[in-house]
């Protein structure tokens, strides 16, 4: 008898970031393996789940809890509900939470603890929610998964854990949508940049205070300012919460070009991150930097961070510095006067980012569902 696994996918937010994202091919992955799969959605991802998963069973929330006090107050009252009528073996929480009283073993996601590792980056309220919720499903889900080894360590570091409760799943990344682009695809994304045919540095993620955008805008000033044609700078992602980027761009030279991009359509990610000279990400701390993982796919020379788990996705495949204004600047500086070794990189990360499969992930992630079930 296949085991019924039931995922809770309404707290994915509108936009398809990392944990969108992670939910989404994690679902299509899953859908092909032999168990019984049902989602619990928000009225507008319906179709779009259905989709990725069409062996899937969809049940439809509440539309209320698209605010979050109302989906909190569904995820404990509703959906143990919903988990009993469709008769689930497990219920997968994909982002922090749980409900308290679940009627069944529950597999909870943590995506990262720089909620304790590194506070200051993180509003005061989502800290302690966050942490709160962190050390709850430390306690009492039966099996936790962790997109990699070091947020799997972080998260013992400061809530507690025995590792075997731990299952590292590497996210995986969606060779039909990121992979080396040619040059006219290069050319049309470039075009809706505006910055002609200047070469660019990218960056692409929310900026939010971990993503180190303000050292990354001033790091790139030092490093090209001096230069006779410059590489611009595009800032590709949602506007995030980073009270230090304006100023930092408000202090860029009226010579250098930088753009704000905003949100880029699914489409146009691999023409932007394989058309950079340099993807930069200099971040603070991630999980696991699926934006690298995603540049590395395209080909791209990418210059990230030793921080967390950076140097487990990128391996010898990236170029790394500091987060430092001034480290930043002397790598990419570096790297941008050695064309040959950009080509290297990127070789080198295409290679290395073919071993990242969603289908992988999708095979911890059954080891954990069997796991929380004591099979």
């Amino acid at each position: 008898m296949k085991m019924r696994v039931l995922v809770d996918a309404t707290a994915i937010p509108p936009d398809r970031g990392g944990v969108g994202r992670y939910v989404e091919e994690l679902l299509r992955a899953l859908d092909a393996m032999d168990l019984a799969l049902a989602v619990a959605v928000q009225p507008r991802d319906g179709e779009r789940l259905a989709a990725a998963a069409p062996g899937a069973e969809i049940v439809i929330a509440p539309g209320a809890v698209a605010r979050r006090p109302a989906r909190m107050a569904w995820e404990q009252l509703g959906l143990p509900g919903v988990a009993r009528r469709w008769r689930a073996d497990v219920l997968h929480s994909p982002h922090y939470t749980m409900p308290v009283a679940a009627g069944r073993p529950v597999v909870v996601t943590l995506h990262d603890a720089t909620f304790f590792s590194h506070p200051s980056l993180h509003s005061a309220v989502k800290g302690r929610f966050f942490r709160t919720a962190t050390r709850w499903a430390v306690r009492h889900a039966a099996a936790l998964v962790v997109p990699s080894a070091a947020t799997g360590r972080e998260v013992r570091r400061y809530a507690g854990g025995d590792a075997g409760r731990f299952h590292v799943a590497h996210h995986g990344v969606d060779t039909a949508v990121f992979h080396p682009t040619d040059a006219a695809e290069r050319d049309r994304v470039r075009a809706t940049l505006d910055i002609a045919d200047r070469p660019y540095v990218a960056f692409l993620g929310t900026l939010e205070p971990r993503k180190n955008v303000p050292a990354l805008v001033r790091g790139w000033v030092t490093a090209v300012a001096a230069w006779q044609e410059p590489p611009a700078l595009v800032l590709a992602g949602g506007p995030g919460w980073d009270e230090g980027v304006e100023p930092a761009l408000a202090a860029v030279p009226g010579h250098l070009t930088v753009r704000r991009a905003g949100y880029l359509p699914l489409d146009d990610l691999a023409g932007f991150l394989a058309g950079a000279e340099v993807v930069a990400y200099p971040s603070l701390g991630e999980g696991f930097g699926l934006p690298v993982l995603e540049a590395m796919a395209c080909g791209a020379a990418v210059l990230t961070s030793r921080e967390l788990s950076l140097p487990e996705v990128g391996g010898d495949a990236v170029e790394y510095s500091g987060t430092t204004d001034e480290q930043i600047a002397a790598a990419l500086r570096s790297l941008l006067e050695r064309p040959e070794r950009r080509s290297e990189l990127g070789r080198a990360a295409q290679e290395r980012a073919a071993g990242f499969t969603w289908e992988a992930a999708a095979r911890v992630h059954l080891d954990a569902y069997r796991a929380a079930l004591g099979s």
